[in-house]
């Protein structure tokens, strides 16, 4: 490895599966010690476990802003400061126009939006000039797809928050992009409230109209976020970046 990250100290929230846990894995080789959060804790630890002793797990739920604080105190106690924030941490499930719940709206919007927006927030005070901030947004934000658009309106305000804290953070010298996947099977797709099924012919009809044929793979995911974090990408700033097969350009 190139050591992009070397002596860095890295936050994943939502470290602990899927786009996170890849992404955790490629700090560490890179050289950052990371921190990442989970809501469950054996997830948690055997996700430590396989990304090594550079990795500290601290349980924590991002729609909790109490436990955002304490993520933040063990952060400053532990590290002192915070060079690279990758606000993964998020999720959805479907439904159509006509069966959208409170429930459903509140739940998506709490996690994807709101704890986005605080855990950038009170990340803050940790972080100098030459930080770098990552949200993970999705390709949903501009595409169509049916049943997702509370999901999809949730991370075109991602991006959104990307254009806007550019600006707010200029005199700071902190840059914030967006990384956008295309379809990239994890096990938050789980959490879509379809049955195996039914996930297995959502899975394969997208990866039919991807121009490179087939769906992509957290690893994937996790190298454009080391890209948006590290040095090689010092004069990107407020951008989306589309890691998708090209879904989005067609």
């Amino acid at each position: 490895m190139t050591q992009k990250l070397s002596d860095k100290i890295a936050l994943v929230t939502g470290g602990s599966s899927g786009i996170g846990l890849a992404t955790a894995q490629r700090f560490v080789a890179e050289g950052a010690r990371v921190f990442i959060t989970g809501r469950r804790q054996a997830e948690l630890d055997a996700a430590v476990k396989a990304i090594g002793p550079q990795a500290t797990g601290i349980r924590s739920d991002v729609a909790n802003l109490a436990d955002l604080d304490r993520v933040y105190d063990t952060i400053r106690q532990q590290a002192g400061k915070l060079d690279v924030l990758f606000a993964n941490a998020g999720g959805g499930s479907v439904a159509p126009l006509g069966d959208i719940s409170e429930e459903h709206f509140d739940k998506i919007f709490d996690t994807n939006v709101r704890g986005l927006l605080f855990t950038v927030q009170k990340a803050l005070p940790l972080m100098g000039k030459g930080s770098t901030i990552v949200l993970n947004a999705s390709i949903t934000s501009i595409k169509g797809n049916p049943a997702f658009s509370v999901y999809s309106a949730s991370k075109a305000a991602v991006r959104s928050f990307a254009r806007s804290w550019t600006i707010d953070l200029k005199e700071r010298g902190i840059r914030v992009n967006a990384v956008s996947p295309g379809v990239v099977p994890t096990p938050a797709y789980d959490l879509l409230g379809l049955d195996k099924e039914q996930l297995k012919g959502f899975v394969d009809a997208q990866a039919q109209t991807i121009p490179l044929g087939r769906v992509g793979t957290p690893d994937e995911i996790a190298k454009a976020v080391v890209f948006l974090a590290s040095d090689d990408s010092s004069f990107v700033n407020g951008i989306e970046l589309f890691v998708d097969g090209g879904s989005a350009q067609i």
